[in-house]
């Protein structure tokens, strides 16, 4: 198992910048497909972006397409969430996600259900 921690949320302006950082301890970070995921109030849980085992891979969902960006770092267990432009509608509680038992070193998931493994989430605000 691995267990998943996120840090860096917080309140921003609209235009501004967060990095929200996931730091993993258990088993081997590089056998884990990492995704972030995020959930507004009222809303269902949807997904922003996922980075392969090796780091070589990513996919975004369309809305943050160019202002957000995924990275990994292995040899630090963490993966990282850079957050740039940020608008009102990013405001929502940011999840950490791993997927595991993946043989493709350079395969993404956006589908929830391949993730087996959440953090506690970390709160992300942003105001116009």
């Amino acid at each position: 198992q691995v267990q998943l921690v996120e840090s860096g949320g917080g309140l921003a302006q609209a235009g501004g910048s967060l990095r929200l950082s996931c730091a993993a301890s258990g088993r081997t970070f590089s056998r884990y497909v990492m995704g972030w995921f995020r959930q507004a109030q009222g809303k269902e849980r949807e997904f922003v972006a996922a980075i392969s085992r090796t780091g070589t891979d990513t996919s975004y969902t369309d809305s943050v397409q160019g202002r957000i960006t995924i990275s990994r770092d292995n040899a630090k267990n963490t993966v990282y969430l850079q957050m740039n432009s940020l608008k009102p509608e990013d405001t929502a509680i940011y999840y950490c996600a791993a997927a595991d038992n993946i043989r493709d070193v350079y395969y993404t998931t956006t589908r929830l259900n391949e993730y087996a493994y959440w953090g506690q989430g970390t709160q992300v605000s942003v105001s116009s």
